[in-house]
Order: C-alpha cells, then sequence, then structure tokens
C-alpha cells in the first residue's frame, strides 16, 4: 500500500475514523521505512540479533543437559562426570543470563535511538508543511500521530527481538523434542492443532474489544481535551456538573471496554495451563510407559515435562504480540502517510535568495481561492510603493488577511503573480522574504520560556540591549520592569500570566526585533484596551518609519493617518484612496466608517 498526502487529507476532514482500523500483524512498506531509521544503530541490531540467537541456544540446551546428566553420570553414579556437567551448566545459565541482559539493552538502546529520530523527523516535517495542511486537519489527530502512535511503535520495536526470540525457542524445543524421540514428541505436539483453533477464536473476539479499548479512549482523550481547551465558556455557563455526566458516560464505556478485553485476555491464560497440562500428561502416561519398557531413558523424560513447560511460554508471548503487531502496523501507517504529505507551498529547484527588500509590492491580476472552484479573491491589481502605509478595510470574510497571507506565501496564487521589488515570490526561497517581514496578529502566540526570549525569537543572536530597546519602542518596557524578574520572567503557557494588551505589546516588540522591510499588522489591535491602543498607537509612529506597512483593522480610527486605504468587498478592490478622499466619496468606507462611529458613540 502506498503512502499518499491526499489520503491524509480526505481523511482528515471526515474526522479520525481510521483510529478504528486494524491491520495485518506485518506491513511490508512500514517495515521498511522503520528500518531506515535503524541505520544508525547497525551495530546494536546485530549485537541484539546475535544475543538472542545465543539466549535461545541456551535456554534450549539446559534441558537436553539435565537429561544428560541424568541418564549419562547419575545412572552410572558417575561423580567426576556430574561435577564437570554441573559447571556446564552453571556456565549455559550465565550465558543465558548475559545474553538476554544484551539483548534486552541492545534493544532499548535501538527503539529509543529509533523513536527520538522520528519524532525529530515528524517535527521537522510539522513545522515546514503549508498553512492550508492546517486548515484541513484537526490538531488532535496530528497530536495522535506524535505520541500515541509514535508510541505504539515503541511497544512494537521493543518487543520485535523478543518475538524472534520467541519463534527461535518454539522451534528448537520442537526440534529438540522430536531429537530426542520422535514417537513421543509427535505424540505430545498433538496439542498444537486445538491451541491454534482456540487462538483463531480468541484472536477474533479479542480484536473487537482491543479496538473498543482504542476507540474509547480516543472518545475521553476528545472530550478532555475539549473541555481543557473551553474551561473559561464551561465555567461561565456553569456546565461543570453537566459535563461531568457526559464525562462520565465516555468513561465509564472506557471502563467496561478494558475490562472486557481484561476478561479475555485473563481467559487464556487458564487454557493454556490446561493445554500444557495435557501435555504434560500424555508426556507422563506415554513416556513413562516407554520407560517402564526400556525404550526411553529417565533424563530423557524429565526433558521432555521441562520442554513442554517451556514450549507453551512463546506461544503465549506469540499470540499477546500479534494484535500489538497490528495495532503497530496500523499506526506505523499512520505515522508514514502523514510524513508523505508534501507541503504546497516549495521552493522551486532555481530558487534564489531575496537580496535585502526595499518594500514595493505588486499584485498581478491576483486571484485566489482555498478551495478549487470557490475563489477569495478575484483579479486583484494593486501597487504598494516602498515605505507606504497602506490599509485593508472591508467587511468580514472580504479577503483582507487572505492578501497578507498570499504576501507572507503561506498559500500560493491561483492566478496572476505577486512582486516584491519587482521579483516574483515564487522565484525566490520563501525563507529568505520571511527573514525580512513581520506579523502581529490579532491573537497574541507567546511561546514558552522568558519575556526576553519571545522578544528575540526570530533573532535569538539580538542583544539584550536590542530587546529593551524594541521594548521601549512599543511602551512594553516600564510593565516589564516591574514584574519580579523583569525581561527574565518566565512565561505560562502562551503568556497566561500576562493580560492580553501586554501580550500583544511583547508581540509588537518581537516583530520590532526582527527588523523587518515590511510590517503586517493584522487585527493587532482588536483585543486590547483603549489605553494599551493609544499606547501602541504612538509606537507606531515610530515604528512604521521607512517600512512599508500593511494594516488591517475593523477599528476604522487606528487607520485614518494611512497613506493609502484599501476598501476590499467580496475578493475585490472597490475603493481606494486616503481618508479623507474616501469619507467625501461616501462609498463602502463611508458607510463602515459612519457605522464604526455610531456604534462608538452608542457605547
Amino acid at each position: 500500500m502506498m503512502f499518499g498526502g491526499t489520503g491524509w487529507i480526505g481523511r482528515s476532514m471526515a474526522g479520525d475514523n481510521d483510529d478504528e482500523l486494524l491491520g495485518g500483524a506485518y506491513n511490508h512498506q512500514v517495515v521498511t521505512n522503520l528500518l531506515k531509521y535503524t541505520k544508525p544503530f547497525q551495530r546494536q541490531c546485530l549485537i541484539a540479533i546475535i544475543s538472542t540467537i545465543i539466549y535461545t541456544v541456551s535456554l534450549v540446551a539446559i534441558p537436553w543437559i539435565i537429561a544428560l546428566g541424568i541418564d549419562k553420570f547419575v545412572e552410572e553414579r558417575n561423580i567426576e562426570g556430574l561435577n564437570f556437567l554441573t559447571i556446564v551448566l552453571a556456565v549455559t545459565s550465565t550465558i543465558n543470563w548475559v545474553s538476554n541482559y544484551i539483548q534486552q539493552i541492545s534493544m532499548a538502546k535501538v527503539s529509543q535511538g529509533v523513536l527520538y529520530g522520528l519524532r525529530r523527523h515528524m517535527f521537522d516535517h510539522l513545522q515546514k508543511l503549508s498553512i492550508s495542511f492546517y486548515d484541513k486537519s484537526e490538531t488532535g489527530r496530528i497530536m495522535s500521530r506524535v505520541q500515541n502512535d509514535v508510541n505504539q511503535l515503541n511497544e512494537f520495536l521493543s518487543m520485535a527481538i523478543q518475538t524472534m526470540g520467541d519463534m527461535l525457542s518454539l522451534g528448537g524445543i520442537v526440534i529438540a523434542l522430536l531429537m530426542i524421540d520422535l514417537k513421543l514428541g509427535l505424540i505430545t505436539i498433538t496439542v498444537m492443532p486445538v491451541l491454534i483453533i482456540i487462538m483463531l477464536i480468541w484472536q477474533r473476539y479479542a480484536r473487537s474489544a482491543f479496538m473498543r479499548v482504542r476507540r474509547a479512549i480516543s472518545i475521553v482523550n476528545g472530550a478532555l481535551q475539549e473541555n481543557m481547551a473551553g474551561v473559561r465558556v464551561v465555567q461561565s455557563m456553569n456546565r461543570e456538573d453537566t459535563n461531568l455526566h457526559l464525562f462520565d458516560e465516555k468513561n465509564k464505556e472506557h471502563l467496561n471496554a478494558n475490562l472486557q478485553a481484561s476478561r479475555l485476555a485473563a481467559g487464556l491464560l487458564p487454557v493454556v495451563d490446561i493445554l500444557t497440562g495435557i501435555a504434560i500428561g500424555l508426556v507422563v502416561i506415554f513416556g513413562g510407559h516407554m520407560v517402564l519398557t526400556n525404550t526411553l531413558a529417565i533424563g530423557a523424560l524429565i526433558a521432555f515435562v521441562i520442554y513442554i513447560q517451556r514450549f507453551f511460554d512463546p506461544i503465549r508471548n506469540l499470540t499477546i504480540q500479534y494484535t500489538m503487531f497490528q495495532r503497530a502496523m496500523t499506526s506505523g501507517h499512520r505515522i508514514f502517510d502523514l510524513l508523505s504529505v508534501k507541503p504546497d507551498i516549495i521552493d522551486s529547484p532555481d530558487a534564489q535568495e531575496m537580496p535585502p527588500i526595499k518594500g514595493n509590492i505588486k499584485f498581478l491580476d491576483v486571484t485566489f481561492g482555498y478551495t478549487q472552484n470557490l475563489h477569495v479573491l478575484k483579479n486583484i491589481n494593486l501597487e504598494i510603493q516602498d515605505g507606504e502605509t497602506i490599509a485593508l478595510v472591508g467587511p468580514t470574510g472580504a479577503g483582507k488577511t487572505s492578501i497578507v497571507s498570499l504576501i507572507s506565501r503561506f498559500y500560493d496564487v491561483t492566478q496572476g503573480s505577486i512582486l516584491i521589488d519587482n521579483i516574483d515570490i515564487r522565484d525566490v526561497k520563501r525563507r529568505s522574504i520571511a527573514n525580512q517581514m513581520s506579523m502581529v496578529l490579532q491573537e497574541p502566540f507567546l511561546f514558552s520560556g522568558t519575556i526576553a526570549d519571545n522578544i528575540k525569537y526570530n533573532r535569538v543572536d539580538s542583544s539584550i540591549e536590542d530587546v529593551i530597546t524594541a521594548s521601549k519602542l512599543v511602551n512594553a518596557h516600564d510593565f516589564i520592569t516591574k514584574l519580579d524578574n523583569g525581561y527574565d520572567t518566565f512565561l505560562a503557557e502562551r503568556g497566561g500570566n500576562l493580560s492580553m494588551g501586554q501580550r500583544q505589546l511583547l508581540s509588537f516588540a518581537r516583530a520590532i526585533v526582527a527588523d523587518p522591510r515590511i510590517l503586517i499588522l493584522d487585527e493587532a489591535t482588536a483585543n486590547i484596551d483603549s489605553h494599551t491602543e493609544v499606547l501602541i498607537q504612538k509606537a507606531l509612529k515610530t515604528i512604521l518609519k521607512n517600512r512599508t506597512a500593511i494594516i488591517i483593522a475593523h477599528r476604522l480610527s487606528t487607520i485614518r493617518g494611512a497613506d493609502k486605504i484599501i476598501v476590499i468587498d467580496h475578493g475585490e478592490i472597490v475603493e481606494i484612496g486616503s481618508h479623507k478622499q474616501l469619507i467625501g466619496g461616501n462609498g463602502l468606507y463611508a458607510h463602515l466608517y459612519n457605522m464604526n462611529f455610531t456604534i462608538l458613540e452608542g457605547s
């Protein structure tokens, strides 16, 4: 089965139904892809395989040595031979323990190293995927791949060599039984068909039970994540008791699913123990008769009993591992399916570095849509002079954010072209453009770390003096210095220990430290108080000097000072001019401005 990005996108829109799938115990392409991550650990893999073989051989050899000692030395009262055999047995047991220890340690290094490389690859890959991918994919689904599915592969990698050892042990024990005595060996393994039939029946029920557990925990996790993300709404709506009741229902389903799976798992062990007892009984009955008729040595009979006890251990392990392998192959398929998704925005092979930007931006007959048949921008022709401050105005959904997203090249135009300093942005490396641009969004996003770390996020080599200068420029320095640790204050998740206005000021400071030639403000003052807005408005007079700036704002009072105002409606430019010109034109801008002013007066 080939992996493809379209498959991921298609399923992501339909929901996470593939979490309910359980594939075969072996998927060649998954294993092939996984083996690529083992290349740095070939030495450890070889050590693990060799130690597993040594462990298996020593495990199979111990009963044989015991049988040899009883038949050759105990019956003949050969003390010297028995002492020698005791030493051999002790050495073999030591080799068994040491080889098992080496195998476990080697596989731990391999499995953890592979998972480290896989997680690193996934993190790097996810950072490079286009914004359109995240528009169509659920965050919870992506996190499930990075966490749950990778952890599922961890179990698989940890058990892979052990499974090989179990299969070798099973084969070695069967060979040993048949070599000691062919007739008794064949009688003993007659329980195998019965065990196989029971296992096939058990697998059918176990499969559905384990999938019920997987489905139930997915629902529980989803409900938990949703409630945590919306805790403010939950508490404001007084929904705690209702939500607890709904969660209880999901949690009980998870409980019942786990109890059902536990009953099935527990029910298998007595069956194996009964079959073990039957096999030993067959050995005692038929083997005892053979001993009495002198056709089988007593030591061989004892070896048979030991082998039978060990015979069912690998079978029990393989049965449990089978379902685990099924889950691992399914998880592996989803992981590599995600890794096969290609970014929509890819630098062309001959893309060059963008030279230092002056800031002239041109839209030439630009048409764009997030989906193929629905255009949100239509035939946009626009020129922004370097150093000019322009404002994009229009009703919600008019296409303002789409315009700045195209300039940032989060998406590529459907038709037409966008030029910066007369260079098509598709002809240069996207990173070389992004390094000379900054964007401040409506919802400020701060990262874990100190205030200073966040401000110099895009310029990690910036000095503390640069950080302080940028903070002073946006009027953030005063509140920062009043904090207990100043610029070394550690921020809570998303900056939760700061007010919305303070977070936005830090976002402005971060944009300034990056020293962009093009600055985009996308509703940057929408969620802040009037006092903070005044501080930002004062700062903008200095910040926007000698920079090309694009401002999106619903508060029209914030963009009156723009050099040029572009009015967008239904994906088209309907008006261009200064504030004074557009007010006098009595068009859409004048209508929006008067409506905005009326609302402010009414409040």
